[in-house]
């Protein structure tokens, strides 16, 4: 349906949709996207296995984070410190992953 409409176009013959047709053709788009839902957890999944590197990264620099402040508010200001050292090394190496990650995927 979708093929011969877009053939009646490009030949230049000017059709009018009716409203069948428009009905017709989103549930024929809607059946396509239907077929290539992704959940979150396979999309997860998907990317940890393309590149590993990065959601390690973003989960030491949530914990570096997370735990210097943690730090920071309890008054061990060195403890703190370290972990915000921590932080910036794991945000680097995480950048450092993504960038590579997607020069592997253009080199394909």
């Amino acid at each position: 349906m979708v093929k011969e409409m877009a053939q009646n176009v490009s030949e230049g013959a000017p059709k009018e949709f009716t409203e069948l047709d428009w009905i017709t053709l989103k549930n024929d788009l809607g059946a396509a996207e239907l077929q290539s839902v992704e959940t979150s957890r396979d999309k997860f999944i998907r990317k940890f296995q393309e590149n590993p590197f990065v959601p390690i990264g973003c989960g030491l620099t949530t914990f570096a984070l997370c735990y210097g402040l943690y730090n920071l508010s309890t008054g061990r200001r060195k403890m703190s410190q370290n972990m915000m050292r921590l932080r910036v090394f794991a945000q680097g190496f995480t950048v450092v992953a993504l960038m590579v990650g997607m020069a592997k995927a253009a080199a394909k």
